[in-house]
């Protein structure tokens, strides 16, 4: 319990000690904000401040270095300091402690990358000694875009973040262009509706990112930014097509990519080079249309991370994996693919898969379901030197194809919450929910894609640039294992 006031007053001045020997201790040195957007307040951060000696100490002044001018509020075990200075004293008993709240109300500055802030929370004890608690921050300026509809050809290429309110809307007729290096940051549940166009020209280390405006810590070595259903997810409606993503970084949505029904004779969505990742539902969802997805990441979804509804769909060079952090009952497979809807039939005119990695926790992540009624509903699919995480089968339709044995790799717990997956190297760390998904150099997946479907493809380097084809032996999926191979009997 905080020592109050009216107790200090009971105390005689024995009980208090005025030795610059006795001091303060504190739960943590540094308060970290990290980064956050200029403008809006933070959630409110506490730490505790401890007297451990015999004695009651008397802190006889707090306050914030920065005085009035200060961007951060903060409240001493429940007052406020008032033009960051308090107006009282503070007392804390004998192997007693109090807390401390904070919050930061993050400045413009007028720059397009994060600034540094810094701050110091100033305690005078009675005996003159003064100690301190730092306060460190980051302000992010951005963009604001609310509800707005792009209804005539837009590029974005601030070098600042757009945050965006109530969704962005592409109109029917109008192109957005997203230029590399462009950050796209989300609020809650807003999404980006494409009736037009969408092109997003990302780069090798400027890639177009797309995620949620929360940029600071949930907790301790946990940002939001890892966290799914942080916003909505990309929408391209029925009346898109001929929208070309390259490059691109999708994450922490409620889904990822929705490509609505088009039909399959124009080509609705390109995207390659690309990493869909951390999604409340599908990561990438067609139902009859055409599109194309190459060099990509899909991955962790708690629904399916592909999930096709007929159409036409290829997919090259892609690690395609479920591994999703928040099982549930509803967790969905790494594939799924299907030519019918509420037993309406849709035909699955093309569904090929190219030199994929297609992979997950489930016994069998490769869900295909073609139609009873309708028999003569298209049902079209291949897997060409691809490796699946489902039961081996012998069909036309599966060429030269590995089948995933668990027992080939080192699937284990441990730590409670950190697993491995034996594909991928290094480890998956669940506590501070990262996915590496570069590959394991023990994996089958090493050496066997096909070296002339790869070069057909063009995806002569891997999703980090690594080539595929220095030494004559591609990997399958959006990865080269870089670490040294492992020698094959």
């Amino acid at each position: 319990m905080s020592g109050l006031l009216a107790l200090a007053a009971c105390m005689g001045e024995e009980d208090f000690s005025v030795s610059t020997h006795d001091k303060l201790e504190f739960s943590q040195d540094t308060l970290a904000f990290d980064t956050v957007i200029a403008g809006e307040a933070t959630k409110t951060y506490s730490f505790q401040v401890f007297n451990k000696g015999d004695k009651a100490l008397r802190i006889n002044n707090v306050r914030l270095e920065q005085g009035e001018g200060s961007p951060w509020e903060v409240n001493v075990d429940g007052t406020w300091l008032k033009g960051g200075v308090s107006t009282q004293d503070f007392t804390i008993s004998a192997r007693d402690s109090m807390r401390v709240f904070a919050l930061l109300h993050a400045p413009t500055t007028e720059c397009d990358d994060p600034q540094p802030l810094e701050e110091r929370l100033l305690f005078t004890l009675e005996s003159g000694v003064t100690q301190e608690v730092l306060f460190t921050a980051s302000s992010q300026d951005v963009n604001i875009m609310r509800g707005e509809t792009i209804t005539k050809d837009m590029t974005l290429n601030s070098k600042r973040p757009y945050q965006v309110f109530d969704s962005l809307v592409v109109a029917e007729g109008a192109t957005l262009t997203l230029a590399a290096g462009t950050r796209l940051l989300f609020h809650a549940n807003a999404s980006l509706i494409v009736h037009g166009r969408l092109v997003a020209k990302g780069e090798l280390g400027k890639p177009v990112v797309m995620r949620g405006d929360r940029i600071d810590m949930m907790f301790e070595l946990q940002p939001y930014d890892r966290v799914p259903g942080q916003w909505g997810g990309v929408t391209f409606t029925s009346t898109s097509v001929g929208n070309d993503l390259t490059w691109c970084d999708i994450h922490s949505g409620d889904y990822g990519i929705r490509c609505d029904s088009t039909g399959t004779e124009k080509q609705k969505l390109i995207i390659d080079n690309s990493i869909i990742h951390n999604v409340n539902g599908d990561a990438f969802y067609a139902k009859a249309c055409q599109t194309f997805m190459g060099n990509c990441q899909v991955t962790n979804a708690g629904g399916n991370c592909i999930n096709l509804v007929g159409g036409d769909y290829t997919f090259v060079h892609c690690t395609i994996g479920q591994f999703y952090a928040f099982v549930g009952v509803n967790r969905g497979v790494a594939l799924q693919f299907t030519n019918t809807e509420y037993d309406a039939p849709i035909p699955l005119e093309r569904c090929q898969f190219v030199n994929c990695l297609i992979t997950g926790y489930n016994d069998d992540d490769i869900m295909g379901s073609a139609s009873d009624r309708h028999q003569d509903c298209a049902f079209n699919y291949v897997f060409k030197n691809c490796l699946l995480n489902t039961p081996k089968v012998e069909a036309d339709a599966i060429v030269d194809c590995l089948f995933e044995d668990k027992a080939d790799y080192d699937y284990k717990e441990h730590n409670d919450s950190t697993m491995r997956a034996g594909n991928f190297l290094p480890e998956f760390d669940f506590d501070r929910l990262i996915f590496p998904f570069t590959l394991n150099p023990k994996s089958r997946a090493v050496d066997a894609a096909d070296r002339q479907l790869t070069l057909q493809s063009g995806y002569t380097t891997d999703l980090l640039g690594n080539s595929r084809t220095a030494d004559g032996k591609p990997d399958i999926g959006a990865y080269e294992a870089t670490a040294p191979k492992e020698e094959k009997e």
